[in-house]
């Protein structure tokens, strides 16, 4: 009876799992891949710090960069924060990876993790650093100059000055912390130094021509994250601009403010390139967006770990920061930058439903496999106890 309880407790808890990926929005959770030659080549790893169609993006140019050097690659989208994403981890050194890139999540809490995958193997951050770790080096741009320059779009969204809401994930990320000051030093005309922060739990803050009312941040969950922009609406009549820092949250803040029917009232300036973000834009109803180029950072990525797998430590730069600049997309360059992003991930639409329930089985397969061989494990070890 005990072993049939527990068989029966973990089928639970792996259709539970199963049924809570599925659910948390575009990108799975798992892929493999790589070129003709792949099997015989390294096997890297490329570890989100969540699922979004930005991911989705960066999810592509990890696998042509696979394909192009002869590595297999493995990606890895942990749909429920920090530990979902040691598991994920710790899995794929049981593995023996040759090399894992990682965006961490909550770096300043991760060192243990951090320090785990740089002694058995080969460890990047991309996307958003963890200058305080064993990694290599850092594939992503300058998070407090992209955050600026977001900053200079709300000036040329509302040049007369007014109210800005900040929306982002989780602040515990190196990135969004970035980020989100970047945007407000540029709005209250500061100086540039990004070892600033403001607290924000510390209410308003109050610049000559601009006040950032609040900073809210949802924990990936898309319906908290609709649910922010909504309440922001309602609780500030005259709110003038909606700022959303991680891929997801500006689609979600125009539906919100669509909803309202307070486009054109209300400016959205957005982070990265979502297709509903850029069709916002060519639509008019989004003003513009600073894009990373989240194929780069899964490319680089990838290729980078192949070569370090190989013993070639020349590919790690002075300093260790490999920069892919941040650029501002707005209604003027917005079709030819669309343009190039769809011919760069011709096999499927960046977050189309082809590639999200192709990516939802995967990683439901994955989790299925995990769950029965721990719960064989699991049945082998209760029956070596009894």
């Amino acid at each position: 009876m005990k072993r049939l309880s527990l068989l029966l407790s973990l089928l639970l808890l792996t259709t539970l799992g199963c049924s809570n990926s599925s659910q948390t929005g575009p990108g799975g959770g798992t892929s493999t891949g790589g070129g003709d030659n792949a099997a015989a080549g390294p096997k890297v790893a490329y570890v989100t710090n969540g699922i979004a169609s930005f991911w989705v993006i960066a999810e592509k140019g990890a696998q042509d960069a696979g394909a192009e050097v002869g590595a297999n690659v493995v990606v890895r989208m942990p749909p429920n924060g920090v530990e979902d994403q040691k598991r994920m981890c710790q899995d794929l050194l049981a593995q023996g990876i040759d090399g894992i890139a990682i965006s961490p999540i909550d770096p300043d809490n991760q060192g243990d993790l951090l320090d785990e995958i740089a002694q058995h193997t080969n460890l990047i951050t991309h996307d958003s650093d963890a200058p305080h770790s064993a990694r290599k080096c850092y594939i992503g741009m300058d998070n407090y100059s992209a955050g600026r320059m977001c900053g200079q779009l709300v000036k040329e969204a509302m040049p007369d000055g007014g109210s800005v809401m900040i929306f982002v994930g989780r602040l515990g990320q190196a990135n969004a912390k970035l980020r989100r000051q970047g945007v407000i030093d540029e709005l209250l005309d500061r100086s540039e130094d990004s070892s600033r922060y403001d607290d924000p739990n510390a209410g308003e803050i109050k610049g000559e021509k601009y006040t950032i009312l609040d900073t809210r941040t949802d924990g990936f969950d898309f319906g908290k994250a609709k649910a922010q922009a909504q309440d922001a609406i309602a609780k500030y009549p005259d709110l003038g601009c909606m700022v959303g820092l991680f891929a997801y949250n500006p689609p979600l803040m125009l539906e919100a403010v669509r909803e309202a029917d307070k486009v054109g009232r209300i400016r959205i300036v957005a982070f990265d390139e979502d297709e509903a973000t850029l069709q916002g834009i060519t639509d008019g109803a989004i003003y513009g967006t600073t894009v990373q180029n989240p194929y780069q950072y899964g490319y680089k990525s990838v290729e980078i770990l192949t070569a370090l797998a190989k013993g070639d430590e020349s590919v790690i730069p002075e300093g260790g920061f490999i920069n892919i600049p941040a650029r501002n997309i707005k209604s003027d360059n917005v079709a030819d930058f669309w343009a190039e992003l769809k011919r760069l991930t011709a096999t499927e639409k960046a977050g189309s439903p082809a590639t999200e329930e192709s990516n939802a089985a995967t990683s439901e397969a994955s989790a299925t496999e995990a769950t029965e061989a721990e719960t064989d494990a699991a049945v082998k070890s209760e029956s070596a106890t009894e």
